[in-house]
């Protein structure tokens, strides 16, 4: 019975995992799209191909996510990870359904901390605050902050180049952020369901210690590029072109910072942070340099309001998935 629950676990997380893909699939291509660096189609081709890359190099960010609670290596302690995918899947698709670019990462972690809180679980508070909370916080300050001093920069260092010269150029290396963004992409969001699934493996006792396998490792790289494969056109339109109307040189800016940032994370802190947060924080930054009311701050009030929903409210929905299968397994 262990086993089955554990089968439909991980085909559960893998879904969650897909579906991080597809809503986050515009981070990597939004801007290349809206600017015409790329077609969708080849956008959307590279983000795979990199997602799939980036998921594959490193496990810092799966484990800092298997360390959020601690599970009875029980039934219950199956159930638990099993509610908090549910509870993260349950708003991807909410915030997918009215365009908004939320964080899976925050979901899948709110997930976490209310399917632990829902059994009386144990969560690890300091891990919270100082992985989660303080990155949730301190990576869209960093991503706006540098987003607008990278723009103020090559406005200055080309502002004797002939337009059209800087345009093509900049257009060519909107290609290479692009994969750049789909790298950080894979390195950040395939991760936290390989620890998920990593930690539902030493729940069952399929594991004696948290070391994500090699199988988990590729399940999750292909999962989300698949999900990527797919597209996010709704969220897409959001990122690229209702925030801010983005040029070659802005979004060439914005998504080298964005990833900068998302590779510095991963690998110097081991810090999940929300792709989504950098990425729309480092577009605001770079448009704040041609005048504040070049943002659309109503349409980025409404993202803001979706980020600071998304911890709580994945996790009263894990809360309840668990509560409800509790009841029904009881």
């Amino acid at each position: 019975m262990q086993t089955l629950g554990l089968v439909i676990l991980v085909i559960v997380a893998l879904g969650f995992d897909f579906t991080n893909g597809f809503n986050d699939a515009a981070n990597a291509i939004a801007m290349s799209v809206s600017t015409r660096a790329l077609t969708p189609r080849v956008a959307l081709a590279l983000a795979a191909v990199f997602n799939l890359a980036g998921a594959l190099v490193s496990t810092k960010v799966a484990n800092t996510v298997g360390s959020i609670i601690t599970t009875p290596t029980t039934s219950a302690g199956l159930l638990i990870v099993f509610a908090a995918v549910v509870g993260a899947i349950a708003w991807n698709l909410i915030v997918w359904r009215v365009g908004l670019p939320s964080s899976s990462t925050h979901a899948l972690i709110g997930g976490l901390c209310g399917a632990a809180l829902a059994s009386k679980g144990h969560v690890n508070w300091h891990a919270v605050l100082t992985k989660v909370v303080i990155p949730m916080v301190a990576s869209p300050l960093v991503g706006l902050s540098l987003g607008f001093l990278a723009m103020l920069a090559l406005l200055w260092t080309f502002r004797r180049a002939n337009p059209r010269d800087v345009n093509v150029g900049f257009r060519i290396g909107q290609r290479l952020s692009s994969c750049a963004m789909a790298f950080g992409h894979g390195l950040q969001d395939a991760q936290k369901t390989m620890g998920v699934i990593t930690l539902a493996l030493v729940v069952t006792h399929h594991l004696s210690v948290f070391v994500v396998p090699l199988w988990v490792k590729l399940a999750c790289a292909f999962a989300i590029s698949a999900g990527t494969a797919t597209g996010g056109f709704r969220i897409m339109r959001t990122l690229g072109r209702r925030v801010f109307k983005l040029d070659n040189a802005a979004a060439f800016a914005a998504q080298t910072v964005a990833s900068a940032v998302l590779l510095t994370t991963a690998y110097a802190y081991a810090a999940p942070v929300s792709t989504t947060h950098v990425t729309t924080s480092t577009v605001m930054g770079v448009g704040a340099t041609r005048k504040l009311s070049a943002v659309r701050w109503g349409v980025a009030g409404n993202i803001v309001t979706a980020w600071i929903l998304t911890l709580p409210a994945a996790g009263l929905m894990a809360a309840a998935t668990f509560k409800l299968l509790h009841l029904f397994i009881a």
